[in-house]
């Protein structure tokens, strides 16, 4: 046995970690340990993330990274060489980690650019959290007995991180092969797959580790449009959208007040669900009962979620390519659906319990032109729940602002954000509203429906102060789901099974970002269901045209649900980027058109399979791929020229 205890090769004496037997695997041969470990952690980051899972490929998309920076440390460390194996042991082990804990919560590959949003990532870190299972936690337990080890180990005595060195022939010959061979796979495996349009394929082609070193070097500079050459007119040709002669309800809310009310992660298939006889969203269900119910719409939602489709609803542009819109186009001249109604003699604010800084919020306020906005310090901590005061709260607050306004004698444009029934749908027991059965206690989708019970209670009790006052009488109320809240890929066994019975099949993408849109114009809109599609950048094109606004001079991406039948809408971010919907179908590129993916739309989900490899199917096309593209490309390269908002009005 070797003696613990001996004189080092500088001279000087000190404790070596090889101390038994045991320990000579990750001491004395620490490429070869750490390169095992690696793997196995690549394999669980691999069963988590792609829906294949591992394979053999695994080995050689990963590992060779791994070993460009165990040759590199072999060739450059010589002292405390087994402190750089474990520094690069947890660096990685972090960045597999960060991709699980990504993707479970939001469908995509981490990158770099989420450390831009780390401070609003942090805030929802209960939310993150909540998704763990807790066998990902192996990922770190190499860490903890290695940690406790050396700890223990340090206590006694001086602990040398110096590894033996390896041998002569092995640095002259081996380490060489290795990397130049490492090398060439990273290469091999990045190079022809940058072209790839969806993310999650071009991970799985390139390997994890490739894929976060291609993004942090690869150049992302897109080259935008003249802004010359992007009208109206060539965003309709693109959209299929033609102008009728005498559209259908035009103006007829003209002067009224615009109540808009985005309902924090309500899914459409609460509408009219009941469980044991229940309803669960009863208020809901009552105003899409007796008014426009569009029950074929579609969140466009991005890494920004809520603040994102506060953008989307208030411009009627698609969310950037990369970030949160309130933190890419905030310092812009944005035209809005603020600055619509201001033309038009309206007052307008927004209304959100959160402080106004989270997702850069006060700067988006001021881009978009509200007059006013109502945040945590009005509404106070009067019954908080997750980051602010309840929608109890958030409602009874607001409707004292709504009568000054109404007492003003001017029309108003009020936006209301709610948040309780927030992700991870935690809400205080007190606050249920129904008693859901045992198969649902204890269960993510349970709490979710406990949550959006909640919601539409404190709906109705706002919907009856609205009628008390008199404002409900004279207002248009758009009301609207933010995103999803029930991801297809955070949902365990039991989770889908409860969905399969909500549904009658099996849940899918397009269940997953369908959300309702319901417009309500108290003596005018009568009871009647729209199946064709829409989203939510057709917002406010669709309240333009019930308030007599003419859009004659505003570019928009979005178009008039009650006059138009067809319609295309690029999705990005929860979606990999080609996504698109129309007619009939949820189309998902795989490397390009060719090897993507479609999925029925919800009102077809009974008719047709959940999926289907290729194009033809469902009768997704590649000319509207291309279409799809190319609106992206137009409003990422008109927004990004619109002017910066100056100094003064940023402050």
């Amino acid at each position: 046995m070797d003696r613990p205890w001996r004189r080092s090769p500088n001279g000087k004496e000190g404790f070596h970690v090889q101390l038994q037997p045991q320990d000579r695997l990750w001491s004395k041969q620490p490429f070869l340990f750490f390169t095992i470990v690696l793997l196995l952690k690549s394999y669980l980051a691999w069963m988590v993330v792609f829906d294949n899972g591992p394979s053999w490929t695994t080995v050689v998309k990963e590992l060779p990274f791994v070993w460009i920076a165990f040759c590199l440390i072999e060739w450059f460390a010589s002292k405390r060489k087994l402190f750089y194996y474990l520094t690069v042991n947890l660096l990685v082990t972090g960045i597999l980690f960060a991709v699980i804990m990504y993707y479970k919560y939001y469908g995509v590959i981490v990158t770099y650019h989420a450390l831009e949003q780390v401070n609003q990532v942090t805030a929802v870190k209960n939310s993150v959290f909540s998704l763990m299972d807790p066998y990902y936690l192996f990922i770190f337990m190499d860490i903890v007995i290695l940690g406790y080890w050396l700890f223990r180990t340090r206590k006694k005595r001086k602990v040398s991180f110096q590894a033996p060195a390896a041998g002569g022939d092995k640095r002259r010959f081996v380490m060489p092969a290795i990397f130049a061979a490492s090398l060439f796979l990273c290469l091999f495996h990045v190079l022809p797959n940058r072209a790839s349009m969806n993310e999650i394929t071009k991970a799985e082609q390139m390997g994890i580790l490739n894929y976060e070193a291609y993004t942090l070097f690869a150049n992302e500079k897109r080259e935008l449009i003249d802004r010359s050459e992007i009208s109206q007119q060539r965003i309709n040709a693109l959209k299929n959208v033609k102008a009728p002669a005498k559209p259908a309800y035009k103006g007829i809310a003209s002067g009224r007040n615009v109540i808009v009310i985005q309902m924090e992660s309500f899914q459409n298939f609460l509408i009219g669900l009941t469980i044991d006889g229940q309803e669960v969203t009863p208020n809901m269900n009552k105003l899409a009962r007796e008014h426009f119910y569009f029950s074929n719409f579609y969140q466009q939602v991005g890494q920004g979620n809520t603040s994102d489709a506060e953008f989307v609803v208030n411009t009627s542009y698609y969310i950037p390519p990369q970030g949160a819109a309130t933190q890419r186009y905030a310092g812009k001249e944005l035209p809005s659906l603020p600055k619509l109604m201001k033309a038009k003699g309206y007052s307008t604010a927004t209304f959100h319990t959160n402080v106004v800084e989270f997702w850069n919020r006060g700067e988006l306020y001021a881009a978009l032109g509200f007059d006013r906005y109502f945040d945590q310090q009005y509404f106070g901590d009067e019954d908080t729940v997750f980051f602010g005061a309840s929608d109890e709260v958030l409602y009874r607050k607001t409707m004292e602002q709504l009568r000054d306004m109404q007492a003003s004698g001017k029309p108003f444009y009020a936006h209301i954000i709610s948040m309780t029934a927030h992700h991870p749908f935690t809400t205080p027991k007190e606050k249920d509203k129904i008693t859901l059965p045992e198969r649902y206690q204890d269960t993510f989708v349970g709490d979710y429906i406990r949550a959006q019970s909640y919601a539409d209670y404190a709906l109705g009790k706002f919907i009856d102060e609205l009628k008390e006052s008199g404002i409900w009488q004279n207002s248009l109320i758009v009301v609207y789901g933010d995103h999803q809240g029930l991801p297809l890929y955070s949902l365990d066994r039991d989770d889908e099974e409860l969905m399969a019975e909500i549904y009658g099949r099996e849940y899918s993408y397009t269940d997953m970002i369908n959300v309702p849109l319901i417009i309500a114009a108290p003596g005018l809109t009568k009871p009647k269901e729209f199946e064709q599609l829409g989203g939510q950048v057709d917002v406010l094109p669709t309240i333009a045209n019930l308030t007599g606004i003419s859009l004659k001079n505003y570019i928009h991406f979005g178009q008039d649900l009650l006059n138009h039948d067809y319609n295309l809408l690029p999705q990005r971010y929860y979606l990999p980027t080609g996504s698109f919907m129309s007619s009939k179908a949820l189309f998902m590129p795989g490397s390009g058109f060719e090897d993507g993916k479609e999925y029925p739309l919800a009102v077809e989900s009974e008719e047709r399979p959940l999926a289907g490899n290729g194009s033809q199917e469902l009768g997704a096309t590649e000319e509207e791929y291309a279409r799809a593209l190319k609106l992206l490309d137009l409003s990422d390269s008109y927004v990004s020229q619109l002017p910066d908002r100056n100094p003064e009005e940023k402050e």
